[in-house]
């Protein structure tokens, strides 16, 4: 859903993203005296470098970042977001317990509602005031074993490790779904451990309705993907601790987590179980296999009363989304890579045979600095940025 930013922009550059995004917002709301309020925060700026957004603006700018992020296929309901502005809360403490209500409140009994929840922003020049080291908010380990291999997600391997190197033990017993405890630095804080709350956790046993030995393979994934390590930017200010979370297209857990090579690497185990002959491409038994990984997972979270979307449904809903955008006087920003990425999507006519201006706007939402390395290796934490600034300063 993001793309590389660039380095923050001069003073000038944030007071034009402030007056484009305040006349955006006073239009789309219809609000008077836009006049004043450009004045009020072109005054702001030029005293601090950057200004503070109302909890209004705020909320709106989050939803405008999400209508307009390129590689999102969902945005149909970008209105819907419920937004939290947390700006004021700023301890590893208070984050955490900001974290596991945002679990409650998008979990929402199963019936997964969006959820952004926005922390302090950053400090012009130096960075983020808060960051969160996971890329979701629920993660699986990725588990190094003595052999070479890996135990769980390979994805984790090396957020699984940069855990270790702060003094995080895995289980006596390690499995292929080991939650990954959350790491959460601020400015005035080092990186700190704190495990996942349990019980906040919904997690989907996979099954197939045709196949009973599927239930074999012992496969489940949770139920909210929550982005935490990207940045929403909204007006010249960046926010780069804003976790946010949708709900789950089926693709991305049957044909990505479970079927990709990298991933849990699922394909072969469905293939035989479904004595399908894997010697020979041409017989097409990873398309079969995926196929029926998708089933899985629709048929599995429907059963367990989980929110779950289906690609063809989807895909209505997202050129619905273009025609209001059209309608509006809007342009259709988008990555077709993305918006076509998985299984199914070449015979979604309309999603297919179509383009979007590639153009990526502000308020959009934007890949945040990875903390630490491939290895799992911690680079500079916020605290040293911060106190390297301050000695700059002084």
């Amino acid at each position: 859903m993001a793309h590389a930013r660039p380095q923050a922009p001069a003073v000038a550059d944030v007071v034009a993203e402030a007056v484009e995004f305040l006349r955006l917002y006073h239009a789309e709301r219809r609000l008077p005296d836009v006049a004043a309020r450009i004045a009020e925060v072109r005054e702001e700026i030029a005293l601090t470098g950057t200004y503070r957004h109302t909890s209004e603006e705020l909320a709106y700018g989050a939803k405008v970042a999400w209508r307009q992020s390129v590689r999102c296929v969902g945005r149909v309901r970008w209105a819907g977001l419920k937004v939290r502005d947390r700006r004021d809360v700023t301890t590893v403490a208070g984050i955490a317990q900001e974290l596991a209500q945002h679990l409650s409140v998008a979990d929402n009994g199963g019936r997964i509602q969006s959820v952004m929840t926005v922390f302090a922003p950053d400090r012009p020049g130096v960075g983020p005031r808060a960051r969160i080291w996971n890329d979701q908010l629920v993660r699986y380990c990725g588990h190094r074993m003595d052999d070479g291999s890996v135990l769980g997600d390979p994805a984790q391997v090396a957020m699984t490790d940069a855990a270790r190197r702060l003094g995080w033990r895995p289980p006596a017993v390690p499995g292929r779904f080991d939650l990954l405890p959350w790491v959460i630095e601020t400015a005035y804080e080092d990186p700190t451990l704190v495990e996942v709350p349990r019980d906040l956790v919904r997690e989907v046993a996979l099954t197939h309705p045709a196949y009973p030995w599927f239930e074999e393979l012992r496969l489940r994934w949770h139920a909210l993907p929550v982005i935490s390590n990207m940045r929403l930017r909204v007006g010249g200010v960046d926010y780069s601790c804003a976790p946010f979370n949708g709900h789950y297209l089926s693709d991305e857990i049957g044909t990505r987590n479970m079927g990709d090579r990298d991933r849990y690497d699922q394909l072969l185990p469905v293939a035989r179980g479904l004595g399908l002959d894997t010697s020979r491409e041409d017989t097409l038994w990873r398309e079969h296999a995926v196929l029926v990984i998708n089933q899985a997972v629709l048929h599995s979270f429907r059963a367990a009363g989980v929110r779950v979307s289906d690609p063809h449904t989807e895909s209505e809903l997202f050129m619905k989304f273009c025609a209001q955008e059209e309608r509006a006087g809007r342009p259709v920003h988008g990555d077709w890579s993305w918006l076509n990425g998985s299984v199914g999507w070449a015979a979604l006519h309309a999603v297919h045979h179509r383009y979007y201006d590639t153009r990526v706007p502000d308020p959009n939402l934007w890949q945040g600095d990875r903390a630490y390395g491939a290895s799992g290796v911690v680079g500079l934490t916020l605290r040293e940025r911060h106190d390297a600034a301050r000695r700059q300063e002084g």
